[in-house]
């Protein structure tokens, strides 16, 4: 049986990760690959209820609410959508996964670093990806995007110094695991983030 795979895509709001993932996804597809497309929060039925509770915007959750809530659908995924696409040797490229955990509710929510890494491996039964594109851009260059987006969940709500939070948070973890995590220059044209995220894709032998 052919070896499954699993690529995961992050970044700030707004930097086009939804857009990237969908062509990443035909481009793999021309490839040869069996690939399924998923998203964190989400991915099941379950799941997708929990994400609608965890980014709605007149919800009031407190930090430890909300990264269990988190590992409550990333069980729920891995458990009956990602590990089994995997066993059946498909490519499974996700929207977000444990890197966010750790930007948003470790490195800007301040969940301790061990405590937050341990519920992470819990949750995905210690599944990591081979391969991690981060889209990244200055927060302040996104704001018309995600105005034209429209979307106005809670994290679109915590304003500018929130976002560049973010941003730091995953540049720290670009730099802590270059091996894996490839950041791309998201304020490019669309084609041209795509032509990176391929040329990436093509180093990392896929």
């Amino acid at each position: 049986m052919k070896q499954g795979h699993f690529i995961t895509m992050e970044g700030v709001d707004g930097s086009g990760k939804t857009t990237q993932l969908q062509l990443t996804a035909r481009y793999l597809l021309d490839c040869g690959y069996d690939v399924v497309t998923t998203r964190e929060p989400g991915g099941t039925k379950m799941a997708e209820r929990l994400r609608s509770l965890v980014l709605d915007a007149d919800a009031a959750i407190n930090a430890r609410t909300e990264v269990l809530l988190y590992l409550a659908a990333r069980a729920e995924h891995v458990e009956t959508v990602i590990k089994p696409a995997l066993a059946a040797g498909k490519l499974v490229l996700c929207d977000r996964f444990a890197d966010s955990t750790k930007v948003y509710q470790g490195f800007v929510r301040g969940i301790a670093k061990e405590k937050l890494d341990f519920l992470c491996d819990f949750a995905a039964e210690n599944l990591v990806p081979e391969l991690t594109i981060m889209l990244d851009a200055a927060p302040e260059a996104l704001l018309q995007r995600r105005a034209d987006r429209g979307v106005s969940d809670r994290f679109e709500q915590e304003g500018l110094d929130f976002q560049k939070k973010v941003r730091e948070g995953f540049l720290m973890l670009a730099s802590a695991e270059p091996n894996r995590i490839k950041r791309v220059n998201a304020l490019q044209n669309v084609d041209a983030v795509q032509e990176n995220i391929r040329k990436i894709l093509k180093s990392a032998g896929f």
